[in-house]
Parts: C-alpha cells; structure tokens; sequence
C-alpha cells in the first residue's frame, strides 16, 4: 500500500511520539509499503510558544494539499493534533476521503500544565478533531477508557507500541561512576514530565536525567547533586540505561512511556506512579513497582529481578506493532 503518515512530531525532536512514527514507517517499508511522511521539515516554521524546541509549521495548507496529491495514498494516517495534522484533516473533509488519526499524549493535561485552559475546552476540541477519523488510534486501554469517558465515540481502536531489544539489552554498568543505587529518568525535560517530582526523592545513592528540554536549566539550579547528561541516542542511550539500578517515570501525561520499555529491555526495574502509561506497560511486582508513592515505588523497584524484566520486553517487537498499526 502506499501510506502518508502527517504528523507534526518529527525529527530533531526526541519523544515517544517521533520514535514511534519514525519506527513505524521504516518497518512499513521493510515489509514492502510505500510511506510518505509529511513533516515540518517540508515547511516553514516557527518555534512553539512556551517550547521552542518544537518547531511549528506556518500556513501549511497548499503543500499539504499538494503532497497528499502528488503521491496518491491509499490511506491517510493523521498523528498530530497540531497545524499539519489540521490541514491533512481539511484536505480529508474537503475530498470526501477516508482518515484515521492516533492520540500519542495527554493533550488536554499537557496544555494545562502550561496555560490555565479548562479540560473541557480541551476535550471539546479533541472530539471535534478527531471524531471523523475512521479509526482514533490508541496505545492502551486505559487511554481508551479515558477518551470514551470524555465523550468519545465508538471508533477507537487499539495501537500499541514496541521496543529495539538489539540496541536495547543488559551492559556492564561501569559506565556510571557514581554512587549506587543510580536512578536514572530519560525523556523529555519538560513541566508535564513532573522530573521535579524525582528530583526531590529522599533516595540513597545518585540521581540522573538523561535529556534534555525547556526545563533542564531552572532543575539543574534547583538540584545541582542531580547529574544532568543531555540526550543520549541509540547505544549510549542504552549504555546509559542498562547502568541504573532503577528507571524512575514520575509523569503522569503519558499515553504509553516506550522509555519504560526500553528500560525493562535493559534489564532495569521501572518505578512509576499507577496513571495511564504505566499501569499498562509495567507488570506490577514484577517489572516494576506501581504507587501513589513514587519514594515507596523507587525503593520497591530496588529489589525486582532484572532478568523478567529483560523476558518481558522481549515480547514486545516494534514488527508486531506494525502489524497492528
């Protein structure tokens, strides 16, 4: 087939969302399918208020149109809530043809976390956006449940995500030199990921933050004994995880967390908060610890057997998902 994904999350930006839409078109096309992303890379753009690390693109109509024209897909695949995916939803409505779209993060909890805008405003126009999408893909089903206590119609489906177990794997963990045990959060540093809430755990040893984002500089002053490592890619990164003896996931608007995923694939235990995300990526008492206390959680985490977290991701193939998608 031949499939246009249009997202407004794309490389240089590192998240969840570019891993996963990234991963998936290069997997469509190892398994024989025509992909064409259409991305801010192909427009104009200005930098997101309050985050200017993401780039938005400016006025993106006429070349969606034409892009969309020029290569003819046979399926749509709107991911983003944002300028690109709106004008893809236009040129949708506007021909008359069939789309689904995917809902990748908490967007009413994100916004909120940034400007004082009521959840319904929020909800309200999710359900505008994504209610004449065939298909609303998901990536678990709390998430589902969450969309269709918000008014949500019957058209969500589920997508859920994988993990590189190549890249990903068990190292030797001298790579940290710090005092143990080593917690370790990688992601975005942003307001909405709730580092702070890491940060500020009473915890024996060494806490790291691996990434970057608006947020890094003013948690840096506020706890200058945490080790702040900027992004890490590919096996660095993993080196990176494999050395923890506890990955720490302190957000709570998440849809998914591929990070925990990739941590379990590296052997390391996952401490979280029981929100959508983790309650269902992580297997309680067993890959990872699940509380409203995230010290209680940690500590917990401590004491797992990295091997079934390992066993666990090893199930979980981004060819499977693929599949799915």
């Amino acid at each position: 087939m031949r499939v246009a994904i249009v997202t407004d999350a794309w490389r240089p930006q590192v998240n969840g969302v570019v891993t996963t839409l990234s991963t998936t078109a290069k997997t469509l096309e190892e398994m024989g399918h025509a992909v064409r992303v259409i991305n801010p890379g192909d427009f104009r753009t200005f930098p997101c208020p309050t985050y200017p690390e993401i780039r938005l693109s400016w006025r993106p109509y006429g070349k969606v149109r034409d892009a969309l024209g020029e290569f003819q897909p046979a399926h749509i695949h709107i991911a983003t809530e944002g300028p690109l995916g709106m004008a893809a939803r236009r040129y949708c409505r506007r021909n008359k043809l069939r789309f689904t779209t995917s809902y990748h993060t908490q967007f009413p909890q994100y916004v909120r976390a940034r400007a004082p805008i009521p959840l319904g405003v929020s909800y309200a126009f999710l359900r505008w956006f994504h209610g004449d999408a065939t298909h609303v893909m998901v990536a678990t089903r709390h998430q589902q449940q969450d969309l269709e206590d918000h008014g949500f119609a019957n058209n969500i489906v589920r997508w859920t995500r994988g993990v590189d177990t190549e890249v990903f794997r068990p190292h030797e963990r001298a790579l940290l030199d710090a005092p143990r045990p080593i917690w370790l959060y990688s992601g975005r540093v942003a307001v909405e990921k709730s580092i702070e809430d890491f940060l500020g755990l009473d915890l024996p040893g060494t806490k790291y933050v691996v990434g970057d984002g608006p947020a890094r500089a003013e948690l840096q002053r506020k706890f200058p004994e945490a080790r702040f490592t900027g992004y890490k890619f590919g096996a660095e990164l993993a080196a990176h995880m494999a050395s923890a003896d506890v990955f720490v996931f302190p957000s709570r608007t998440d849809t998914f967390g591929i990070v925990m995923l990739e941590a379990m694939a590296c052997g390391v235990p996952v401490a979280a908060l029981p929100v959508t995300g983790p309650i269902d990526v992580v297997r309680d008492g067993v890959t990872g610890v699940l509380r409203d206390d995230l010290q209680a959680a940690a500590l917990g985490a401590l004491e797992l057997d990295g091997a079934a977290c390992r066993e666990f991701a090893m199930e979980r193939s981004w060819l499977n998902a693929t599949r799915q998608f």
